[in-house]
């Protein structure tokens, strides 16, 4: 029998949510209530350099205006950390990952190839999995999770429909593990994730959420089922980001427009496709 629907909602509080947010948090909770489940609101709150506690708060009202609810307390990253840590120990012991001084400008200049989806971490400057184990915690450098040799990672979208990478040319090794001491974004999710029957959010998360499948297999969790909503885009076509002028929650609430307004206009309509 297949678990209760349980999805998540995860804003990063690095700036003020926009419209686009609005979609996809919408389109997450009204997914959950009309399969008779529950939703989590997840704080993505791990960068201390770029999180502030008052765009947490302001996330938190925004959502609560659109009319958007969820079940229990809202989780915290940064409070999870021993998590992220124990995820991570399972991984360096079982060879996943290993340690890397390269920086993200050293992949960059040294991937330039036309067909990648993103800088591919060459497959030369991998290090042996076995050096991780001489490392009792992950400070101080970066580390890798290293991908199967061109393995096709394929999976159903809820909205796009059959969706593929390949590793070595859509995605190399990534990172889980940043030399600051952050666990990355893809560690910390899969390990949220673990208890997730959905996850629903951008499609700018596709090539992620191959790696995310790595990541869930490593570890010995089930993946979620995906759905991927389109994203909201300015008057010039251009994705909106938080810096947007105009198009923040605070500011649309500020000039009158109610919520109402706001949710009729988004919505994931496209019609299923398949996405390479």
């Amino acid at each position: 029998m297949n678990p209760p629907y349980l999805g998540r909602i995860a804003p990063t509080p690095t700036g003020f949510l926009h419209v686009g947010h609005a979609a996809t948090f919408r389109t997450a909770f009204e997914r959950a209530r009309a399969a008779g489940g529950s939703v989590v609101l997840r704080i993505e709150d791990l960068d201390p350099h770029r999180c502030r506690p008052e765009f947490a708060r302001a996330a938190i009202e925004d959502l609560r205006w659109l009319g958007i609810e969820w079940d229990g307390e809202p989780v915290y990253q940064s409070g999870r950390r021993e998590l992220y840590l124990d995820a991570w120990r399972r991984l360096r012991d079982g060879g996943w990952i290993y340690p890397c001084t390269r920086s993200r400008k050293d992949v960059a200049a040294a991937s330039l190839a036309p067909h990648e989806e993103e800088p591919v971490f060459p497959p030369e400057w991998r290090r042996d999995p076995a050096e991780s184990l001489s490392h009792e915690s992950p400070a101080g450098v970066n580390w890798r999770f290293r991908v199967p040799d061109h393995r096709r990672i394929a999976f159903q979208d809820g909205h796009f429909g059959a969706v593929e990478k390949t590793c070595l040319r859509d995605f190399g090794d990534f990172v889980v593990w940043n030399r600051d001491g952050i666990p990355a974004y893809e560690l910390a999710v899969v390990v949220d994730d673990a208890r997730i029957t959905e996850v629903v959010r951008g499609a700018d998360l596709l090539t992620s959420t191959a790696r995310q499948i790595l990541l869930h297999e490593a570890l010995g969790q089930s993946p979620p089922r995906w759905f991927h909503c389109p994203l909201v885009r300015d008057a010039s076509g251009q994705r909106l980001a938080k810096r947007a002028a105009g198009l923040s929650l605070r500011e649309l609430r500020a000039a009158g427009l109610p919520p109402a307004a706001i949710c009729s206009d988004i919505s994931c309509s496209l019609p299923n496709r398949t996405v390479r």
